[in-house]
């Protein structure tokens, strides 16, 4: 507990200012040093930025909480004569031809304010079913057109020991206090939410979710439309990754240690060391590789349909510039995941930025901070006030 007063007083005193999104003055942005925050990077960092130029380079810290998730990406080119008719479920054809048109948030619970900003557990419809959330709102004056949001996307948490409440608690902290709406979704099948937890990879459901949070906080009079992003941590970067080649409204994302490898690359080039799904995950969210190929071939059998599933093969219809962030030591997911997205997208002409962590984990734990003020400068450019 001494501890944690201790962080906490750290933490108020490393704030610092930015007003690069357009908001109040006085949003806070961590510094690690306490120090008004320079242009340059610590040494230690390993840094690939993107062709683009953009120099962004600041930091900020945290405890945190996250939980994992898990080697190379070659582009395939979507082939119509190989995909199924109509579209399977698992393709970005499928996915685009949903409607996602959530109701209005409707607020279940009010909690303890953060920082700067009030926070709620909401909850909306996706697929008729009730799912919860996580709400933080900026406290103020409101800017003219709303507050810019940040859509959370968190990685693999065993779903009976998911709480709204826990986890990534510093991660959400720090978008909320610098000005951001942050909504992070309970998946179907996640704490309070309905539903079947039926897995991310073999079933399209938590992207489905995750886009009906889109639809809803579009609703959200204390939101500006014009201004949404999206973050995602492993699994999560998985679902911002297919989000953002289906709804152009996503304008920016970060992905940190995200499987952003392309379908073919999750069958034959990831495997999850030292981990394994809890048994009461159904057996398709655990066997999906089995059941896909069984009813679609392999990838070299099939490889239209393989690439028609694939989120990679789909970059030039990215909604917005993409900042990756990956540890080289990460354990469960290859950081030549983003290796190759962050070639496929510049491929392709995007604009994408990539920072890789020398030896740190799946979390970015030891350049947590780094990572995570690279991550608000980045938003605070790309959904700037216009």
């Amino acid at each position: 507990m001494i501890l944690k007063k201790l962080f906490t007083l750290k933490w108020l005193i490393s704030v610092v200012l930015l007003t690069a999104c357009g908001q109040s003055s006085t949003a806070p942005v961590y510094s690690p040093t306490g120090q008004t925050q320079k242009q340059t990077l610590p040494a230690a960092l390993t840094s690939v930025v993107t062709h683009t130029g953009v120099p962004n380079s600041p930091t900020l810290p945290a405890s945190r909480t996250p939980t994992p998730t898990l080697t190379r990406t070659p582009t395939i080119t979507p082939t119509s004569s190989a995909t199924p008719t109509p579209p399977h479920p698992l393709t970005i054809e499928w996915l685009r031809q949903q409607e996602y048109s959530a109701d209005e948030l409707i607020i279940e619970e009010r909690l303890k304010p953060g920082y700067n900003y009030n926070r709620y557990i909401v909850s909306y419809r996706s697929e008729g079913l009730k799912i919860n959330a996580l709400l933080t709102v900026p406290m103020g004056a409101k800017p003219v057109n709303g507050w810019p949001v940040i859509i959370f996307n968190h990685g693999y948490i065993p779903p009976e020991q998911y709480r709204t409440t826990e986890r990534y608690v510093d991660y959400v902290n720090a978008f909320a206090a610098n000005g951001y709406i942050v909504l992070r979704s309970d998946y179907r099948g996640h704490a309070f939410s309905e539903g079947t937890a039926r897995g991310a990879y073999g079933a399209p459901d938590y992207t489905v979710d995750v886009l009906n949070a889109l639809a809803a906080i579009k609703k959200y009079p204390e939101a500006d439309t014009n201004r949404i992003g999206m973050w995602g941590h492993s699994m999560g970067g998985y679902i911002t990754l297919r989000a953002m080649v289906v709804d152009p409204d996503i304008k920016a994302g970060v992905i940190w240690a995200g499987v952003v490898g392309s379908y073919p690359d999750l069958l034959s080039r990831w495997t999850r060391s030292g981990s394994s799904h809890p048994a009461v995950v159904s057996d398709q969210a655990r066997h999906w590789r089995t059941v896909v190929v069984e009813e679609y071939g392999t990838p070299e059998q099939n490889p239209g349909f393989w690439a028609s599933i694939s989120a990679n093969s789909f970059l030039k219809d990215l909604s917005g510039p993409l900042q990756l962030h990956h540890g080289t030591a990460d354990d469960s997911v290859p950081v030549v995941f983003s290796d190759m997205l962050y070639k496929q997208i510049q491929e392709v002409g995007g604009t994408v930025e990539y920072y890789t962590y020398r030896g740190d984990d799946h979390n970015i734990s030891n350049n947590f901070s780094d990572a995570m003020f690279r991550s608000v400068v980045f938003f605070n450019k790309y959904l700037a006030m216009k």
